[in-house]
């Protein structure tokens, strides 16, 4: 398993808005903003380097509107847990965005994988071989 490294980003660098959330929670639901969309700029920030946010942009660009990453959390009925919620989901989203990729190890194919290959290639031009008409 890949540790994905903690990725902390300032608080000056988030921009939060609430909202009324559906489900659970009575009359309470009605009154209270419990619903938070955090915003956090990916070109802006100064938790990454250069090479960081590149990769970022490339794997977040479906997520980014304008450079802007946004994470919704209404899971809970309290603004505060909500806020939690959202924040690490904003960071985890970010940490594995940023992890540098895997290096691929060139492999051969096996023996037997390249024979049953060639194998399965002579028997179809055999079948398609039988199909052909004679013109004698």
């Amino acid at each position: 398993m890949t540790r994905v490294p903690r990725v902390q980003i300032d608080d000056s660098e988030l921009s939060w808005r609430f909202s009324r959330s559906s489900g659970p929670g009575g009359q309470h639901v009605n009154t209270s903003d419990t619903r938070v969309e955090l915003s956090w700029s990916l070109a802006e920030t100064a938790a990454l380097t250069p090479a960081q946010k590149e990769l970022a942009a490339r794997r977040l660009g479906g997520r980014l509107v304008d450079g802007t990453l946004t994470v919704a959390s209404s899971t809970y009925r309290s603004q505060h847990r909500n806020r939690e919620a959202a924040r690490a989901r904003l960071e985890e989203l970010v940490a594995e965005a940023v992890v540098p990729p895997k290096a691929r190890r060139r492999t051969r194919p096996t023996r037997g994988s390249v024979e049953r290959r060639l194998g399965a290639k002579k028997r179809r031009s055999e079948t398609k071989k039988s199909r052909r008409t004679s013109w004698d």
